[in-house]
């Protein structure tokens, strides 16, 4: 059983985002929630001032997460090439290792309840992969296509191959997303 009160927030973060996951945001109700944590359906009030909150919380805290793992200590020193590389490798390791934050955050639709703060931090995410395709169209490497447009097809690539993958289509291993490395990187390369 849940006590501490900073144990029974993570224990009701971590119980929105396993039920998120599995039946999105608004297929899951507040009572499995609560019943997942182990805590009172009233006690996620205490923490949260609604459901919208809860999702909000749950989703910047994956972001977050998310960008952490893309660029915390990212080596900006390396070949282009060797930057894809990396950058290819730590959302491969991310999808692996937190499937159901990846899930939550790829497979399905959170506009209608984000609030500016998680508008804000979705913005953050992107940031990198931005400013890295600003830097190869001047220096004509990736093709000369708007920078969002070059973010959502490597990461659209990702996220598809990643999906189906989840979804037993075919086995997620190192050589497979090698190989769909390779192919993103010529798709956008000039």
């Amino acid at each position: 059983m849940v006590t501490r009160d900073s144990d029974k927030r993570e224990a009701i973060l971590n119980a929105a985002l396993e039920l998120f996951a599995e039946y999105g945001f608004y297929g899951t109700p507040i009572p499995l929630i609560a019943e997942r944590a182990h805590v009172g359906a009233g006690t996620i009030y205490r923490y949260f001032e609604s459901k919208e909150a809860l999702g909000n919380a749950v989703y910047q805290r994956a972001k977050e997460m998310l960008y952490d793992v893309l660029n915390q200590d990212f080596p900006e020193d390396l070949p282009v090439r060797e930057q894809f590389h990396v950058f290819w490798q730590r959302i491969t390791k991310f999808a692996i290792e937190n499937p159901q934050t990846f899930q939550f955050l790829e497979l399905h639709s959170h506009e209608s309840y984000l609030d500016k703060t998680s508008r804000t931090v979705e913005l953050k995410v992107w940031e990198p992969g931005l400013t890295f395709f600003e830097m190869t169209c001047q220096r004509k490497i990736t093709k000369p296509l708007p920078l969002k447009i070059l973010v959502a097809i490597v990461w659209g690539m990702f996220v598809g191959v990643t999906k189906a993958g989840q979804r037993g289509h075919y086995s997620l291993d190192e050589d497979l997303f090698n190989k769909v490395e390779q192919i993103c990187w010529e798709a956008i390369r000039y």
